[in-house]
């Protein structure tokens, strides 16, 4: 498939971020998407009685009902009972693969993206999930190099004092000491960083390595919904666009060095578009490590006042099936906030891969 000429972004939300046991704990992965997939279906007017399918990308199944997290989620939210509903995973892509599925069904469509949900039960499974025993490597060994500076965590906490995620955010009822509280904003940003204390971070993976709790995306819980639609269908059902989906690639890459994936897919997809990353106006890669996000940059020659302008899931946190949501759901509400034309997003993915989606703002 070169490119799309009818696929439309009609709304994206999503859930702010909780980091690891923190205020979002007790809450499953099919009641996080369920959250993001009522604030989606509300903020694009879409009746759920329309939608056609439902599709879910989640990495790590962590609740005894996730088998069914794609069926179960579209009945919560009322879509009629004879829509079928799917569950993807391609492992960090797998919330652009949600997307990439929908347009390929090239109709009144509702794609809905979601986290692992993690417990304190989780942590032993992290660790075996980032070994890749095919190539016996631990994913995060290709990004051993610097450190990453504070101020991509200062990049957030601007952007939240400025309002710049209120767009794309749903904020959801969480139980605190202090009763029922509205969390509004991600919970793993720390502010408070400096470079001193990230220094001082032991290595995680390798004994003389690099890569720390500080400079690696944080390990959170948080879902991302995506209402996307054919032209006929807005048209039929009097809904309008925010963006239009311009082209997806999805690529391979040496598993040794998977982080370099989004090279390829963003190559690819520019190529499909007939354009090329100066006509972008936003880019995002996502931060899996500080060296790998380094790596891609380097390699693509990308513009550090157009890349990740707010900050990446260094500092927002990284849950794994729903970074494509969330992503994409920023490039959406932040290109049409700056008056942009295009955007691409894209994430490695363990393994060895890439995977890249392209936006037109409708606006």
């Amino acid at each position: 498939l070169a490119s799309l000429t009818g696929v439309f972004i009609v709304a994206a939300k999503r859930t702010p971020f909780g980091t690891y046991g923190g205020l979002l704990k007790g809450l499953s992965a099919t009641d996080l998407t369920e959250h993001a997939a009522r604030a989606a279906l509300a903020a694009g007017k879409v009746p759920p009685e329309i939608i056609d399918s439902v599709i879910v990308g989640n990495v790590m199944q962590s609740s005894p009902d996730a088998i069914y997290i794609a069926r179960h989620v579209g009945l919560r939210v009322g879509v009629p009972v004879p829509v079928p509903a799917l569950t993807v995973n391609r492992l960090c892509g797998s919330g652009f693969q949600s997307i990439a599925n929908g347009c390929q069904v090239l109709s009144s469509f509702f794609a809905c993206m979601l986290s692992f949900k993690t417990n304190k039960k989780m942590t032993d499974f992290l660790l075996k999930f980032v070994l890749d025993s095919h190539y016996c490597l631990i994913m995060s060994c290709f990004a051993e190099g610097e450190l990453a500076l504070p101020f991509i965590f200062l990049l957030v906490v601007s952007a939240q004092d400025a309002g710049h995620f209120n767009a794309e955010m749903a904020p959801i009822e969480v139980k605190t000491k202090k009763g029922k509280e509205s969390m509004q904003k991600d919970e793993h940003p720390k502010p408070q960083t400096t470079l001193e204390q990230l220094a001082k971070l032991p290595p995680v993976f390798k004994k003389d390595g690099t890569v720390t709790a500080g400079n690696a995306s944080g390990v959170c819980d948080g879902a991302g919904a995506v209402v996307i639609a054919s032209e006929s269908a807005l048209k039929k059902h009097s809904l309008t666009p925010l963006a239009r989906i311009v082209a997806y690639h999805s690529s391979g890459c040496d598993p040794s060095i998977m982080g370099i994936g989004p090279v390829p897919a963003i190559t690819e997809v520019l190529k499909k578009a007939g354009l090329t990353l100066k006509d972008m106006d936003l880019v995002e890669v996502n931060e899996a490590f500080a060296p790998q996000y380094l790596a891609v940059e380097k390699v693509l020659g990308l513009d550090p006042e157009q890349n990740n302008v707010n900050g990446g899931a260094i500092a927002v946190g990284h849950p794994l099936g729903a970074s494509g949501s969330r992503i994409t759901a920023h490039l959406v509400h932040e290109l049409r906030r700056r008056g942009g034309k295009y955007a691409v997003g894209s994430a490695c993915i363990g393994g060895g891969q890439g995977i890249a989606l392209l936006i037109e703002n409708t606006a």
